[in-house]
């Protein structure tokens, strides 16, 4: 069996596809790609791929001993932080007005999509992008608050509920809004962390594009 055939059994057996693995092993899919047609004979990451797809980094290298770890016989086990410290994830930047666009992307982030990253230790449920937040409706003297310049992690398939700081699109915007979510006699408002910023109604045609999961403050 040669390397290409391993790492797409790694990821078949990982259910994972080929953006998602290039994700989590902080590749681009196209390099997934070469490796699995095998016009790439071997990779610098081949640890990250390993343990994206929880199978022995030597097997995949070289194919010796067993696909899985001692100790994960079965797909169903879970890897431990302790045996994956480092485990970290890729996720591009984009623009308020691609995030806005979110929902009528049939292809959201084709290869080559954006030419920056962050990354981030959080495993995403669905797609995910950072933001860069963008004035002072989200800063509050008190409590929680999310100032000009944080990037935020957001999980285009995170579970959305009353009380999360959301990503959503207004029918009337052309780019995507950063508020809380809150709920209120059945109805949805997006609530401005800070209080000089009136709260918005979220109707119908208000599009939550997914909720933030993580901040980070670049000093």
């Amino acid at each position: 069996m040669e390397f290409k055939d391993r790492i797409k059994i790694a990821r078949k057996h990982a259910k994972l596809t080929q953006q998602q693995l290039a994700d989590k092993a902080g590749l681009d899919q196209t390099s997934i790609s070469n490796l699995e047609r095998g016009k790439s004979q071997g990779s610098n990451f081949t640890a990250q791929i390993a343990a994206a797809c929880r199978v022995s980094a030597i097997w995949l290298a070289e194919g010796k001993g067993d696909m899985q770890p001692a100790g994960h016989e079965s797909e169903s086990s879970n890897v431990s932080m302790i045996e994956q410290p480092n485990m970290m994830f890729r996720y591009p930047v984009i623009s308020w007005v691609a995030a806005g666009a979110w929902s009528e992307a049939v292809e959201p982030f084709p290869p080559g999509y954006s030419d920056r990253y962050e990354m981030s230790e959080y495993d995403s449920k669905g797609p995910a992008f950072w933001l860069e937040v963008k004035g002072d409706s989200m800063t509050s003297i008190n409590g929680q608050s999310v100032p000009e310049g944080t990037f935020i992690l957001v999980d285009t398939e995170a579970d959305v509920q009353s009380g999360k700081l959301v990503i959503a699109k207004l029918a009337d915007s052309n780019e995507a809004t950063f508020k809380k979510l809150v709920e209120d006699g059945g109805r949805r408002f997006l609530k401005p962390l800070n209080p000089a910023y009136p709260i918005e109604l979220c109707s119908d045609d208000c599009k939550i594009v997914g909720v933030v999961v993580r901040a980070l403050m670049k000093l």
